[in-house]
């Protein structure tokens, strides 16, 4: 397969917001996951002061990342991925996508969450659970095309809490970074 950088998502607002977001909420000692790293630019502002394990599921994500310096695993949400995280990060495909509006490429992995925005979403809750530390946290960056109340549901019913953590209006959406967590309680 011949690497084509136009099948990779390239950072945006979205990027930026989780950006600040991680950065925000890091601990030092922490192990950190990435899924869907896309070209890796989270993953490399955060690789230099910590552990990080990063994943993609678009071929040329990985290997757009992997040219950046970064070690990628390809994988499906965390399917295969082993031991806990004590931060996992996401930005999941959540735009709400009709089967007519579907484009067959790898780009669409990063864009199409399905008809509600959330299909990407409710399968990433029901594995993340498998590789989160008893203490861990999840930043989730969602939109409110996708539906903040319906997403909250999709982890509670998993046994997790949910809090809006950061928050940007851009263009006719709001961008949302969700604070996620156990419920231990």
């Amino acid at each position: 397969m011949a690497y084509d950088p136009a099948q990779v998502y390239q950072p945006e607002a979205d990027t930026f917001l989780l950006l600040a977001a991680a950065r925000a909420e890091v601990r030092s000692g922490d192990r950190v996951l990435e899924i869907g790293t896309g070209t890796g630019h989270i993953a490399m502002a955060l690789a230099q002061n910590y552990d990080i394990v990063v994943t993609d599921i678009n071929p040329h994500a990985v290997l757009c990342a992997q040219k950046n310096g970064l070690n990628v695993m390809r994988n499906d949400l965390c399917a295969g991925i082993r031991g806990t995280f004590d931060l996992v990060i996401f930005n999941p495909p959540y735009l709400p996508t009709r089967p007519e509006e579907r484009i067959d490429d790898w780009l669409e992995y990063a864009l199409d969450g399905g008809i509600t925005g959330r299909e990407v979403i409710g399968r990433f809750a029901k594995s993340v659970g498998n590789v989160l530390s008893p203490s861990g946290r999840i930043l989730l960056l969602v939109s409110s095309l996708t539906g903040i109340p319906e997403i909250r549901d999709l982890f509670e019913k998993n046994g997790f809490l949910v809090e809006i953590f950061r928050q940007e209006t851009i263009e006719d959406e709001i961008l949302y970074v969700l604070r996620i967590t156990r419920d231990n309680g």
